[in-house]
């Protein structure tokens, strides 16, 4: 183990999306075995500083793998397409007329129920974009032109999720506010 390892390499991990959360997890534990503190305690505090190192960049590590959007998000990086997502704010114009929409229906929604229609289909417009991702990210595509081209559009689609997250935060408050 290094620790520049990426993260999938770190927890013994194939790179790419598809991934079993109790492997990650089973990974997580094995490791946070290895690199705890207080295995180190009689070492001295070198040791321990080094071993904090350790169990938290396993930490952070366990906390991209085990998101899909963030696990996403650091295969398209590692895959050398960055989301740039304060530079790069451009989305397709049916996606921000989606967007537009789902925040009319929010501001308009009267009760409990119109706000849990309007969570679901955004959920469910969560899950099709992250299987969307999640293909791209997979698909043997033979040549690196490919795998680059497919990259590029699993970003884009990254993107996308990350706006619909900050919208499913809202939806989560209002539901909180309604009683729910």
């Amino acid at each position: 183990m290094k620790l520049d390892d990426d993260d999938f390499s770190l927890f013994g991990l194939p790179q790419r999306q598809t991934q079993d959360r109790a492997a990650i997890d089973a990974s997580w534990k094995a490791l946070q075995a290895q690199v705890h503190p207080d295995r180190f305690a009689a070492q001295g505090a070198a040791a321990q500083r080094l071993s904090a190192q350790w169990a938290m960049r396993v930490n952070e590590a366990h906390q991209r793998l085990r998101d899909p959007l963030k696990r996403a998000a650091y295969l398209c990086e590692l895959r050398g397409v960055p989301l740039q997502i304060h530079e790069n704010t451009r989305m397709p114009t049916a996606f921000l007329m989606e967007q537009m929409a789902w925040r009319e229906a929010l501001d308009e929604a009267q009760g409990l129920a119109e706000v849990e229609a309007l969570d679901a289909e955004v959920a469910t417009r969560e899950r099709e974009l992250l299987a969307e991702v999640q293909r791209l990210l997979d698909a043997d595509t033979g040549t690196d032109a490919d795998t680059a081209a497919a990259t590029a559009a699993a970003a884009q689609q990254v993107r996308a999720l990350m706006f619909i997250h900050r919208f499913r935060s809202d939806l989560d408050r209002r539901l909180e506010a309604l009683g729910q």
